[in-house]
This record gives C-alpha cells, structure tokens and sequence, in this order.
C-alpha cells in the first residue's frame, strides 16, 4: 500500500512457467497489497507454478479467450473483488522489470497522473535490450501516426506494462473492446477520449527465447487494428468537436 492506496498487480499469463518464478520474485512486496495471475489456458506448469509461490489470487480460462480477454478478467478481478486503488498490468515474462512499480503506483497515488506506461523507448532501451530492429521500426512509426491521429506525444503505445487508477479503469467500458492483441490501443484511445492524461516512466527490456512475443503475422494484424482504432479515434474527435459548434451556434 502507498499513501493509503490498494496496489494491486495483475499479470495476464500464457505458458508462463519458465519465466514467471523470476518475475515475481523481483516484486516489491513492501508496497505491492495482491498480486492476481490469469492463466488464459496455457499447456505448461503456469499454474501450479504460481501456487507453489504462494500466489492467492489465481484465476484460471478454461478455453483461451485472447490477450484482451485475460486482461478484462484481470482488471474485473482487481476492481470487483479485491477494490483496488492502482492496478497494475506487468506481463509475467520477465521481459520488463518489476522493479520500476513503485516509481507507477507513486505517480498515481500521488494524483500526478492516473495512468502511467513503462516506456522501451524513452532512454533508448528498446534495442539495448534486444527489441528485433523491425518491431522497433514498427513502433516507431505506428507511434508516430497515434501521436497526429489522437493528437499526443506519447513515446510509444505498444508496451505491455501500465498502471491504472482504480477510477479510470470504472470510468471507461474497457469491456466493450477487442479480446485481441488490439486492446492495449483501444483501451488508450478510450483513457484520452475521457479526457484523461498518461505519464511515462523509462523502462529497461529484455529480450530472450523464453519471453512472450507476437508472431510476425499477428503483428501485421495488430498493425492494421492500431491504424484502424487511431482512424476511429480521429473521426469521433471530429464528430464531437463539430456537435460542440453546432451546439453552440444554435
């Protein structure tokens, strides 16, 4: 708990086992209230891994639902059962490092922003740390097409690790987006659409065999989907401004 506020981190799992031991070793405890682990029907040891590290809060998908869909239950969990203040989405593949929760959770319990990413690209960290030079290419210029489209400066859209105000996420229907890989940009455009701000802390990543990644084919789905919701965030940007005239010439 910091500053009165229930952290909990939330870590959206799939064949998980070689690489999740590590990554919750490394979480800082001291401030961290639950952790919740939803394995989205993995073929490895990812459950009973996480319950012989003592991990209270496991839920398990019997069917895979998709990476969007484990995240719906993570945060459901989060906020439904366990009425967390933060919650904080950290992928349990140990290719981000736990160890910058408390600089996330501090910024939102502090009420400096209310989302906060772990960036790979602030402090040029992405190659340092492995990032294949055509994702790196592809983040670049998707990021830098989400920046005109919703009109921000974010360093990048794409990282998997995010902290949230318990209020921003009962705030905007994240139930209503994808079950796919496309969430995480979904769920960005629908924060800025509410009117909310996202800080960003520089995050050290690490690439190897053992972490999780999207294939090539997916990531050109995931591509078209980021260009799509940018597309669809613009036009309804648009949309609203123009009703907002209208409304105020009449």
């Amino acid at each position: 708990m910091i500053k009165g506020k229930k952290v909990v981190v939330v870590m959206p799992a799939y064949n998980a086992a070689l690489t999740l031991e590590n990554t919750y070793r490394e979480l800082p405890l001291d401030i961290v209230d639950d952790v919740v682990i939803v394995d989205d029907a993995s073929s490895d040891n990812t459950i009973k891994i996480a319950k012989n590290l003592g991990i209270k809060h496991i839920v398990e998908h019997k069917k895979n639902i998709g990476y969007g869909g484990n995240q719906k239950t993570c945060y459901n969990k989060a906020l439904n059962e366990l009425k967390a203040d933060i919650i904080i989405m950290l992928h349990p593949d140990y290719q981000y490092t736990p160890k910058i929760i408390p600089s996330m959770a501090f910024l939102i319990a502090n009420d400096v922003f209310p989302v906060v990413l772990g960036s790979r690209i602030l402090g040029k960290g992405a190659l340092k740390g492995g990032m294949p030079l055509y994702k790196y290419i592809a983040n670049r210029i998707l990021t830098f097409i989400q920046n005109i489209m919703l009109n921000q400066k974010l360093s990048e859209y794409h990282t998997g690790y995010r902290a949230f105000s318990g209020k921003v996420l009962k705030n905007i229907n994240y139930k209503a987006n994808s079950d796919s890989f496309i969430f995480d940009n979904q769920i960005i455009s629908q924060i800025f659409m509410a009117g909310y701000k996202i800080g960003e802390v520089s995050c050290p990543v690490k690439y190897f065999p053992e972490a999780s990644s999207i294939g090539f084919k997916n990531s050109i789905i995931y591509g078209f989907g980021v260009i799509k919701t940018s597309v669809m965030h613009f036009l309804h940007k648009i949309k609203f401004c123009n009703f907002r005239i209208y409304q105020h010439d009449k």
